[in-house]
């Protein structure tokens, strides 16, 4: 069964003129976002502010994430339009700060890393006041990958590693804890983008698993860090271990400050993106 979800966990529906005229740009221009993707609980908070986590390289998965809502299935040919539509849309939205996530797709030579650079440079041709964060696939650790989203220049770096080391082989089967935290390591060694990171709770972890996962990101130089509590999108995802309290997450954040984490965003319901803005302008004072 389904646990039911505590009372902090919940967010009310909002349906707003805001809402509507994002959901119709992103109609629109055949775009996908994480939001929707991902069953995102803020969702409606975002789409409100009028801002959006944009999901490019198609709505479905070559990897089988055992907590990701996302389906895995055999993905279709890049849409090359894309990241003109992408562009397009941070344009009539009158973004700022554009996030940009994808799926995996294993199925490409370069995991779709110049498919991501092509979106940061057509959002570049727009301005190059907007900033641009990016939260991308392990690319297999292929440095060359790597290097392309390098070259393409985004303000912030994410790649989530999204649990702790021993639920790691469960929870991302297709992945591998120690190459995400090279990915980390290699941006934050070849270039001067802010990298980031995150992570869920509720997954059966402890305390010292939750510190010895903040210490490797601390140890690669991870400017940012995000914790949120895991919530299981369907019966055939994985159980929810735990919810952890409000209070417990404010042990989180103490146990983050005395590890040296300066730059966080820790709570029930914080996703990678979320407030991602205000992080990036933590770390540029």
């Amino acid at each position: 069964m389904i646990q039911r979800l505590p009372e902090y966990l919940k967010r009310p529906i909002i349906d707003t003129e805001k809402t509507k005229t994002v959901r119709h740009i992103l109609k629109d221009k055949c775009l996908n976002t994480v939001c929707d993707g991902a069953r995102c609980p803020n969702k409606n908070e975002c789409y409100t502010n009028n801002t959006a986590t944009f999901l490019i390289m198609g709505n479905v998965c070559t990897r089988n994430c055992r907590y990701c809502n996302i389906p895995t299935a055999q993905p279709i040919a890049l849409d090359k339009n894309e990241p003109k539509h992408i562009a397009e849309a941070v344009a009539e939205l009158g973004l700022k700060y554009v996030v940009i996530t994808s799926v995996t797709r294993d199925d490409l030579p370069d995991g779709g890393a110049k498919h991501f650079q092509n979106c940061i440079n057509e959002i570049k041709k727009l301005s190059t006041e907007i900033k641009i964060e990016i939260l991308t696939p392990d690319f297999k650790g292929e440095y060359s990958s790597m290097d392309t989203i390098i070259q393409a220049k985004p303000d912030v770096f994410n790649h989530n590693i999204e649990t702790v080391k021993s639920v790691f082989p469960i929870a991302r089967p297709k992945g591998d804890y120690n190459r995400s935290i090279n990915v980390l390591k290699y941006i934050k060694d070849n270039s001067d983008i802010i990298t980031k990171s995150g992570f869920m709770v509720g997954l059966g972890e402890t305390n010292d698993e939750i510190a010895e996962t903040l210490s490797d990101l601390r140890n690669v130089k991870t400017d940012i860090i995000t914790i949120g509590q895991y919530i299981q999108p369907s019966k055939a995802h994985l159980e929810v271990k735990k919810y952890y309290t409000p209070d417990e997450f404010e042990n989180l954040k103490k146990i983050a400050e005395k590890i040296g984490i300066k730059i966080y965003q820790i709570g029930p319901l914080v996703r990678s993106s979320y407030k991602a803005f205000l992080s990036y302008k933590m770390c540029n004072k």
